[in-house]
């Protein structure tokens, strides 16, 4: 009795630009995706009633020496992480400003950086950026 063959396939594929893209190529192949879910609209505009309302905690707190410098950071702060690509280098360098010059808002900084929207975004990044968030932030 002759034996049976299997039939031959062949693949043939072509692309573009595959940056930050997954490809799955062959026969029986499985592929899962997760995605960290991405923020929402209402979040986004909840963070940033939150960091309205650290500068505001700065504008009555701080000296007036020190106000505009403080209120500065808060920018660079709220720019690092909310930007599409958190900076977690920007927002260390902010926030450890705050534990030097003004400790007594320290606390509140350090809260935006751990707020669990802003772990979206971290997250929603990617994993380099995470690393780098947790290895900044000592959650390592």
């Amino acid at each position: 009795m002759p034996k049976k063959q299997r039939p031959q396939s062949s693949i043939s594929w072509t692309s573009g630009n595959i940056s930050g893209s997954q490809i799955v190529i062959g026969d029986s192949n499985t592929m899962i995706h997760n995605e960290a879910p991405p923020v929402s609209q209402a979040e986004l505009k909840k963070l940033l009633r939150e960091f309205a309302a650290l500068k505001k905690s700065i504008q009555a707190s701080a000296p007036p020496e020190q106000k505009e410098e403080a209120l500065q950071k808060a920018d660079e702060l709220q720019e690092a992480l909310v930007a599409e690509k958190p900076d977690a280098s920007a927002a260390a360098k902010a926030r450890d400003w705050f534990v030097k010059n003004l400790p007594g808002v320290a606390g509140a900084v350090t809260g935006m950086v751990v707020n669990p929207i802003v772990g979206k975004l971290v997250e929603a990044a990617g994993d380099a950026v995470a690393s780098e968030f947790r290895h900044r932030f000592g959650t390592e």
